[in-house]
């Protein structure tokens, strides 16, 4: 083989290496099933059932009656997964992923204010007595609680802040 075909061989193969190692592996887009936390990954927490998965076409299978607001703000998707704190307190983790920070917001301040308070979480947050919702850039996130307990608001969002870290910016 030439000097000059084993020279092209050489920098054809450094390019593919430089490639392979700066775009395809630390840039891999995460995907929602990404933001769920293993069971025991946060303190007392387990998560009880597999991630369902419902793309826009058929959110109405998952919120029926509510699939049309999650549409016209920019919904592509939910992912949902249940949850169970101390082994006594159900729980549900919905992750919307909206077109644009612009839907996530739209949704959440639609939310009704109640009795929730503001907290530092994600862009932006509701804390409730049995839920969670907060935003960051274009995913929704909702954690509810079916079980009333003392500490309560304090597990779910020690959970959401797990699931905030996992949201890329």
């Amino acid at each position: 083989m030439s000097k000059s075909k084993l020279l092209r061989r050489a920098v054809f193969m450094a390019l593919c290496v430089t490639l392979l190692s700066n775009g395809g592996c630390n840039r891999r887009s995460a995907s929602p099933t990404d933001f769920f936390p293993a069971s025991n990954e946060v303190s007392s927490w387990a998560r009880t059932s597999d991630i369902r998965i419902f793309e826009a076409a058929d959110l109405w299978k998952y919120i029926d009656g509510e699939a049309e607001r999650y549409l016209k703000a920019g919904a592509q998707r939910v992912s949902t997964a249940d949850y169970k704190f101390q082994n006594r307190v159900d729980a549900v983790v919905d992750i919307y992923t909206m077109a644009n920070l612009q839907g996530a917001a739209k949704i959440l301040d639609s939310e009704p204010a109640g009795d929730a308070r503001s907290i530092q979480l994600g862009d932006s947050a509701r804390l409730y007595s049995l839920s969670l919702v907060f935003r960051k850039g274009p995913n929704l996130v909702r954690i509810v609680a079916y079980e009333s307990s003392a500490d309560n608001s304090q597990a779910i969002v020690q959970l959401g802040r797990s699931i905030e870290r996992r949201i890329p910016e």
